[in-house]
């Protein structure tokens, strides 16, 4: 208890001041200036040059509109003869900040609404109608199951179901790809950014671009890399893919356009960066439902009125442009804090160099008795004086 009265004592009624003691040591000394000069690398090198310290920063605000080109042709026993152009493959026609293209399909023409039997897998075979619960529809179903069993081919029955007939085969992706000629196709990227909070506006489309360069320009890392149309072969392999692969189950590519702008200098500096990556993980040792795929429908009527349909499962690559980047403008506040901080940490050069000067030398105990003098209070005896 008397110790912990003691402790207390110390704690309120004593006072620390810094006594600055000069230590003549070659050793010491030069570890100081060591620490207070990667201090200084460190405030100067990365803080001020390389993080532009002194910078007020802002994010990019940005608008982006593509538009695809090119034309195939395809001739199959399904579709016969045809010519695909842009408004055939790019499906929607207009998406935010990305873009679809088809590369590959599996066709179910002249479907109508009916009966029909399900395709054979291990859920849809049976050799009875006991087999087939009526009404039910499963996950996979392509219809309500009417409770019947029925011949799907000369070997093989399936639960009949009501639903558009013929129902969809997708067992087997066509290989290669059905419109493999999209390598060759072209994609054009208009974007525009802002700073807001420097009001600060630019597009992809430098001005020195003319309508002419335009037209013939086709984007190349070397050179033509501020071209901002792109082979679609090109952006696959410049990702480390192959286009072919890719294009029978389809995926996605982002295409990234770095801004980086340092707005103390010339706004001509300021850049577009592009560069590509595959955005949908392809594992090959864990390849469940691998690429990217949807299905729509194109419906007509014949000429009794009866409703048909053409069902289109789509392979294709997506294509999502994604703009980021900041700017930086001289601003005295960041400036100032960022001086100040620097110069904080020179304090840390001394702490350092107390610790490693009273606890770790030899000489630690002579320095210790050095730097730290204990006085009493001398108004205290002069009051017992007057008392007397």
């Amino acid at each position: 208890m008397a110790g912990c009265c003691s402790v207390l004592a110390a704690f309120l009624f004593e006072y620390d001041t810094p006594r600055i003691v000069l230590i003549r040591s070659r050793k010491v000394g030069l570890m100081n200036r060591a620490v207070q000069l990667l201090i200084l690398a460190y405030v100067i090198g990365w803080v001020f040059v390389w993080e532009k310290g002194y910078q007020e920063m802002d994010s990019v605000v940005s608008s982006v509109t593509t538009k695809a080109k090119g034309v195939t042709k395809t001739n199959t026993s399904d579709l016969g003869f045809r010519i695909w152009d842009v408004a055939d493959y790019v499906i929607p026609a207009q998406e935010e900040n990305s873009l679809f293209v088809m590369t590959n399909m599996i066709v179910t023409l002249n479907q109508t609404q009916g009966l029909c039997p399900e395709i054979p897998d291990k859920t849809t075979v049976c050799k009875s109608d006991a087999d087939c619960a009526a009404g039910s529809t499963g996950t996979h179903s392509n219809g309500v199951a009417t409770g019947r069993c029925v011949q799907f081919d000369e070997t093989v029955k399936t639960c009949e179901v009501e639903a558009w007939c013929p129902v969809e085969n997708d067992t087997h992706v066509p290989k290669p790809a059905f419109l493999k000629a999209a390598e060759n196709f072209t994609l054009l990227v208009k974007n525009n950014i802002w700073y807001p909070k420097f009001n600060f506006s630019k597009r992809n489309i430098l001005p020195n671009i003319t309508t002419t360069y335009l037209k013939s320009c086709i984007y190349n890392a070397i050179t033509d890399p501020f071209c901002p149309i792109f082979r679609l072969g090109k952006i696959v392999e410049a990702a480390g893919h192959s286009f072919q692969d890719m294009a029978v189950e389809g995926g996605i590519m982002g295409i990234q356009i770095k801004w980086d702008c340092n707005l103390d200098i010339a706004a001509s500096h300021c850049l577009p960066k592009y560069s590509f990556r595959r955005l949908d993980t392809r594992d090959v040792d864990h390849n469940v439902s691998p690429g990217y795929n949807f299905r729509f429908a194109k419906y007509y009527s014949d000429l009794t009125g009866n409703e048909h349909r053409t069902l289109i499962k789509a392979y294709g690559i997506r294509f999502d442009i994604i703009v980021f980047g900041k700017a930086g403008k001289f601003d005295i506040i960041p400036t100032m804090i960022n001086i100040g901080s620097g110069l904080a940490l020179l304090g840390v050069a001394t702490v350092l160099c107390d610790i490693i000067v009273l606890y770790c030398m030899k000489k630690r105990f002579y320095y210790r008795e050095k730097k730290y003098k204990y006085v009493e209070d001398y108004e205290q005896p002069i009051i017992n004086e007057t008392d007397r």
